[in-house]
């Protein structure tokens, strides 16, 4: 299983750079540099719920969850 934040993916719908998201969202540019390339192990509350309430989206539309494929099945 996999578990992917999808601000890339979002920036990308609402033709967002970095920068924009650091100036929406207050939020530390590195921070949105790590998250923007899925290179976080984790995200504290207090972002996500940044992310949330400025962008206008919901926790599931920032967290993706990916299962493995099983092939014995």
């Amino acid at each position: 299983m996999t578990i992917r934040f999808s601000l890339d993916k979002i920036m990308k719908e609402r033709g967002l750079e970095q920068k924009d998201v650091v100036q929406i969202t207050g939020i530390n540019r590195n921070t949105v540099k790590a998250l923007a390339l899925n290179a976080n192990a984790r995200i504290d509350f207090p972002t996500l719920n940044t992310l949330c309430e400025k962008l206008g989206v919901s926790p599931g539309d920032l967290i993706e969850y990916i299962p493995d494929i099983d092939h014995n099945i």
